[in-house]
């Protein structure tokens, strides 16, 4: 990295140079070229040497590759393109709109161009979108002298030494070689003898996330993806499964709270009208559900009038028992996303929440019953509420758990439906039951 050019541009642009050493790794040094200005990042890349430039870009934030590629020539930015991993290369380009990407990768070097348009033929969210065409792969008939050579010259342009892949005549995937076991191994000895053989692999159609579960299952610092057919098509590393665990991570969690995708983070740059519509249906389903709880109510009320007392205790019912929907919910979703949790173990996973709900029933139902029966002088009373609390929290808990494993069932991301479906159904149940305990201990109340 030009250390010194790089110094005196921050110095002339007025920016403090002092953390800069020679040795610095480009992921610190986009964090300090992230300070500065479009205009003057634009004037910096057309400064930097092309691979230099790359290896920076690659390590800025999504947004910020996007508008520096946006305002750098065509000729510049195709020039940085080439430079990179494909597979960062490939990620910029589906963030550009068609018409920029298209214009681009026509200007891009030919070995990178193919490398990119065999990545973009996979889906984004797939094993073959996110994975990487620079490995090194070689004949299982070879033996270990001869392989050496070859690394020497695959190794400069490969994202992945860790492993050398073994392949036979028609790129078929026979086996893994860690490079340890490489260099332990006699020079007469051939690939296919030292190999593990059946190595873990994923295939080019699976769902990035189920990429990630294989790879913190089974340790690897890199995973081989195949085709149908067994052939070897590229290696997903692990930075790139950090990111997807990121990413889903990130997702999961504006879904649980149903403010939008994960795109939506940089909520400051959207227009509010968008943002506004986005969560605009999960607050009308908040909404109908919080009609059908108010027509509960509604219907209990002579009730209410009798004994006006009752009235105290229901928000505490409900956010007890959105309490423990919630946890339950983000239990089950967790689950579900890490592979923890499958329709196998279902009946396990239930009766598990069910307990610890009615576990938390029980404790909450019997302080609140002497709180209750002592506050308002009335040990019926008391023993309503202490029965309302413990069905509301074990309902609550089976609710929790069953909204996101029905949506998995409907084929709906679970993350989507569980933040807004738990908490209004949670309501209606806290209501029902609260109101029905209450009528079966009338005459006793009055």
């Amino acid at each position: 990295m030009p250390f010194e050019l790089i110094r005196d541009f921050l110095v002339k642009h007025g920016r403090p140079a002092g953390e800069l050493r020679p040795d610095m790794h480009p992921g610190d040094l986009a964090d300090i070229i992230a300070g500065l200005s479009l205009e003057q990042k634009q004037e910096l890349f057309l400064l930097l040497p092309e691979a230099d430039a790359a290896a920076l870009v690659q390590e800025m934030e999504e947004d910020e590759q996007v508008e520096l590629i946006r305002v750098l020539t065509h000729a510049r930015a195709s020039a940085i393109l080439s430079e990179m991993d494909a597979d960062d290369a490939t990620d910029l380009l589906a963030e550009l709109p068609p018409k920029k990407a298209g214009e681009l990768l026509a200007m891009v070097e030919e070995e990178t161009k193919e490398d990119i348009e065999e990545l973009l033929a996979h889906a984004a969210d797939s094993a073959g979108g996110i994975m990487t065409t620079d490995y090194i792969a070689l004949s299982d008939a070879l033996q270990v002298s001869e392989a050496f050579p070859l690394l020497r010259q695959l190794a400069p342009g490969a994202e992945v030494v860790y492993y050398v892949y073994a392949v036979d005549s028609e790129n078929r995937l026979t086996g893994v070689v860690n490079l340890r076991e490489l260099i332990a191994a006699r020079d007469d000895t051939h690939l296919r003898d030292i190999m593990r053989k059946h190595p873990i692999s994923v295939a080019v159609d699976v769902n990035q996330e189920e990429v990630a579960r294989v790879v913190s299952k089974y340790d690897l610092v890199a995973v081989p993806v195949t085709d149908g057919s067994g052939h070897l098509l590229g290696v997903i590393t692990v930075d790139d499964i950090i990111d997807v665990i990121e990413e889903e991570a990130t997702e999961d969690i504006l879904r649980l709270a149903g403010a939008g995708r994960v795109e939506d983070v940089k909520v400051l740059e959207m227009p509010v009208g968008r943002l506004a519509w986005k969560r605009l249906p999960w607050l009308l389903i908040s909404l109908f559900g919080g009609m059908v709880a108010g027509s509960v109510i509604s219907a209990y009320e002579a009730h209410l009038q009798s004994v006006i007392v009752l009235a105290v205790f229901i928000p505490m019912i409900m956010n007890m028992g959105g309490g423990v929907g919630t946890q339950s919910s983000t239990i089950a979703v967790r689950a579900l996303a890490t592979g923890e949790m499958d329709l196998r173990m279902l009946g396990k996973y239930v009766l598990h929440e069910v307990k610890i709900g009615a576990a938390l029933g029980l404790l909450n139902g019997v302080v609140i019953a002497i709180v209750a029966s002592i506050w308002k002088d009335m040990p019926v009373l008391g023993l309503v509420i202490g029965l309302a609390m413990f069905a509301t929290l074990t309902v609550a808990a089976l609710i929790g758990i069953m909204v996101p494993v029905c949506s998995v069932y409907l084929r709906i991301d679970p993350a989507m439906t569980a933040g807004p479906f738990v908490t209004t159904l949670k309501d209606i149940a806290a209501l029902l039951v609260y109101f029905g305990i209450a009528s079966f201990f009338m005459a006793h109340l009055v």
